[in-house]
């Protein structure tokens, strides 16, 4: 069994997927940690940031999720110990490339669900709490798509 390990984020946004990275990154040891920071973690949000300032635009996303998973893939091909898919991944299709890629090179996939998007009260948490101003009826639209594993 191979020690290399991808792991892929699902959740709705402010349900604390990046608060689960950031948490297992610091139960690293602190080199492993280091690195995997800096060069290991992909989200697509990422992108988005220009300077400090979050700025969303539905045009660019299609490139930027293609970006965030060539750059996924390459940590892959490098060999990384630990490669982080940090996207809502609501829908099977939406992370199907990320598990297919880290299989083939010979990582363990673990995919991560944070909260239960089904429930009222964890909407509307995630509604409170994510960083990106994403309003409580567009959580519950994504909610709506969400596939089990």
């Amino acid at each position: 069994m191979s020690n290399k390990i991808a792991i892929i984020m699902r959740g709705l946004p402010g349900s604390g997927k990046s608060h689960w990275v950031e948490t297992y990154i610091l139960s690293l040891p602190l080199e492993k940690a280091i690195s995997v920071r800096q060069r290991c973690v992909f989200s697509t949000d990422s992108f988005f940031y220009h300077q400090d300032e979050y700025r969303f635009d539905a045009k660019k996303l299609p490139e930027y999720h293609q970006c965030n998973l060539a750059g996924f893939i390459q940590a892959l091909s490098s060999g990384e110990p630990v490669v982080i898919c940090d996207n809502t991944n609501l829908c099977r299709w939406e992370y199907m490339a990320y598990e297919a890629a880290a299989k083939a090179l010979g990582y363990q996939v673990r995919i991560v669900l944070v909260g239960e998007p089904s429930n009222p009260a964890h909407q509307l948490e995630c509604a409170k709490r994510n960083r990106h101003g994403v309003p409580l009826a567009q959580i519950q639209r994504m909610a709506k798509v969400f596939e089990d594993f």
